[in-house]
């Protein structure tokens, strides 16, 4: 009896697991729904750091005019924003969102909260800049300062005349505590703007290791959320390329960008169909930069890979789309 209960059991497992087989290859992909054909792997190079130096903007020009990538998003409370976002202005074609920042993480380049220092107690150290570490954000801002804040990053752009495309999180501090995302979320449909939110299969992202956050453990049933309030969802996401560096070190520039081509085309060849973000850090490095960060061998290295050759010629014969976050949202609205 007890031997025909385990073999019941062990059954009982196994039809389990083939029943969610069939789901996940049955289950439509983001990129399906929103009208691709099934297998279709959609791709948005995404710069993030926009608006953080003269130097972050030239990368991110680049990168778009030159090269594959396909959208960017902007820190508002950096000083070189502005300049970016009058480029957007004079180039409406150019797909730009907001990189909502809550922390300040040079040593000596910083910058304070839009909200005011005086207003804002929980996001600022005793420089009066956002904080070095997400973990200092979670620590001591609640979240309605932090909702307050991401608030005014969004207006400074309206006032700038600047619509933005999406909202996505500066150092992935939105999704470090589930009260930040339930407010970014919140912003996002609030206003109508897509929120950055890998709600797929995420192959690339739990292989990078970057699925052991609190936030990204409920990741079907929010983007479930995300997707029933009108707005577009990912189905995967890649955020490490800045950990590439050629083995051995001591590469030439132009040797570490082929080396992130490289990295990028086994990257798309191991993602499964659906819309992927792949987020690179492009900058067009200059003497100032290297005065804020030791970042910009591997930022240039960034920005020589969204340009390389042979990715872009790989990216036409495997017939991969490249796409933005304004024609996610005009795919979305189309879908009652």
């Amino acid at each position: 009896m007890k031997k025909r209960i385990e073999i019941n059991f062990i059954i009982c497992l196994l039809l389990m697991h083939v029943t969610g087989n069939i789901m996940a290859q049955t289950e439509k992909t983001y990129a399906e729904k929103l009208g691709w054909p099934k297998g279709t792997k959609v791709v948005i190079f995404h710069v993030d750091d926009a608006g953080m130096s003269y130097s972050s903007n030239r990368g991110t020009i680049r990168s778009i005019e030159e090269g594959v990538a396909t959208s960017a998003s902007i820190m508002m409370p950096c000083p070189w924003a502005a300049s970016f976002a009058k480029y957007v202005k004079k180039n409406p074609s150019v797909d730009a969102g907001l990189h909502l920042t809550l922390t300040s993480e040079w040593q000596e380049y910083r910058w304070p909260p839009l909200n005011g220092i005086s207003h804002s107690p929980g996001l600022v150290d005793d420089e009066g800049c956002m904080w070095h570490q997400v973990e200092q954000v979670v620590k001591n801002a609640s979240a309605d300062m932090v909702e307050t804040e991401i608030r005014a990053q969004v207006e400074r752009a309206l006032k700038m005349g600047l619509k933005p495309t999406h909202l996505d999180s500066h150092m992935g501090t939105l999704f470090a505590h589930i009260p930040f995302l339930e407010r970014y979320i919140k912003v996002g449909i609030e206003y109508g703007i897509p929120v950055m939110f890998p709600g797929g299969n995420n192959k690339l992202l739990n292989e990078a290791k970057r699925a052991d956050l609190e936030t990204l453990k409920k990741t079907k049933e929010i983007g479930e959320m995300i997707w029933k309030a009108g707005l577009p969802v990912l189905d995967d996401l890649h955020t490490n390329s800045g950990d590439w560096k050629v083995p051995g070190g001591n590469a030439t520039a132009a040797a570490w960008g082929k080396y992130k081509a490289q990295k990028w085309i086994e990257a798309l060849e191991n993602m499964q169909p659906g819309v992927a973000m792949l987020i690179v850090h492009s900058s067009d490095i200059t003497e100032e930069f290297k005065q804020i960060s030791g970042s910009g061998g591997s930022r240039y290295a960034d920005m020589l890979s969204m340009m390389d050759p042979e990715l872009k010629a790989y990216i036409k014969s495997q017939g991969i789309v490249l796409t933005t976050w304004r024609e996610l949202l005009e795919r979305r609205k189309k879908i009652k």
